[in-house]
């Protein structure tokens, strides 16, 4: 476990007054940290008007960040992808998001990290005279199903709008293009459903809003290999089964498989490992959440206790 102390900040964004209500979040940009009620960009931001922008989320629990490091990495590889380049380098981000956390005292948050193209110039749609803008936030934590709900698993349907080809937009750089999910979800809800699993042009599973897909059948767990975010907890839960001795492939998932699977579960940053126990109307495991995917959750949570890479956050008590 790595402590992170930061000791002699002499930025502008230590010299603010305190926050009230941190709690509720607090963010950086331009410099400075702020109540998130007070976090910002202009209307004229390409970040807004194009969805020029690539983001990251990482998240904290019992007051340490699960793999930090490997949130930075891919948010630099999506950066990299998109040609920005803000004026903070790695490190200092590092530190301003661990801050972040430190200023809200929270021990579980939501953690993002994001990058907007910026304005251009008055009278400009030069992408190039723009000043790209890192900003970054915490949040209590946000779960993409509650505990409760997972102990009992949720509902999935397979959405009618296919996600977008990655030809179009490359999904392994974390994006705001969610329209396609948007809608997928608004269907979800019409049926009666949690969440919804968006399949490719060619009807292999791809990825949901917010989360990778993985099916069990006869005692081996298969997610898709392409299509989608290549998440870091879809990563953890790779690494758990070879470390388990579960199978474990990366490759096509036909939507008929998912249905006949014996398991289905969920990966995300918003809640681990998370069981689904209905899939458009078929019953799995008599509504309960899966053995496999049970032993997978259980052990996801364990690593946050283990994990030699976790960062604490060095709050001030």
């Amino acid at each position: 476990m790595t402590a992170i102390h930061l000791q002699g900040d002499t930025s502008a964004a230590s010299a603010i007054p305190p926050i009230v209500n941190p709690a509720a979040g607090v963010a950086y940009l331009d410099g400075a940290f702020v109540p998130i009620e007070e976090a910002k960009i202009s209307v004229l931001d390409f970040g807004f008007t194009r969805s020029d922008v690539t983001y990251d989320v990482a998240h904290v629990w019992n007051g340490r960040f699960f793999r930090l490091d490997a949130h930075l990495d891919r948010f630099f590889a999506s950066m990299a992808a998109l040609r920005l380049k803000p004026a903070e380098d790695r490190v200092e981000m590092r530190r301003i998001l661990i801050d972040c956390v430190r200023r809200t005292g929270l021990r579980e948050a939501y953690v993002a990290m994001v990058c907007t193209r910026g304005r251009p110039p008055a009278g400009s749609r030069d992408m190039r005279l723009c000043r790209n803008q890192f900003i970054a936030y915490a949040l209590p934590f946000i779960w993409l199903a509650t505990p409760e709900k997972q102990e009992r698993g949720i509902h999935a349907t397979i959405g009618s709008f296919a996600r977008i080809p990655a030809r179009s937009v490359d999904p392994r750089v974390k994006n705001y293009h969610w329209l396609d999910m948007v809608k997928s979800q608004q269907e979800a809800y019409d049926r009666g459903a949690d969440v919804a699993i968006l399949l490719d042009l060619e009807g292999n599973v791809a990825e949901g809003p917010g989360f990778n897909v993985f099916a069990v059948s006869a005692g081996a767990v298969a997610t898709p290999d392409a299509g989608m975010l290549e998440g870091i907890t879809r990563r953890s839960v790779l690494e758990l089964c070879r470390s388990l001795g579960i199978p474990a492939s990366e490759r096509k998932l036909s939507a008929e498989e998912l249905r006949q699977a014996d398991e289905i579960f969920l990966s995300s940053t918003a809640g681990g490992v998370i069981p689904v126990t209905r899939l458009d109307g078929r019953i799995l495991g008599n509504d309960a959440p899966g053995a496999l995917t049970m032993r997978l959750r259980e052990a996801y949570w364990r690593r946050h206790e283990t994990d030699p890479e976790a960062v604490a956050v060095p709050y001030d008590d």
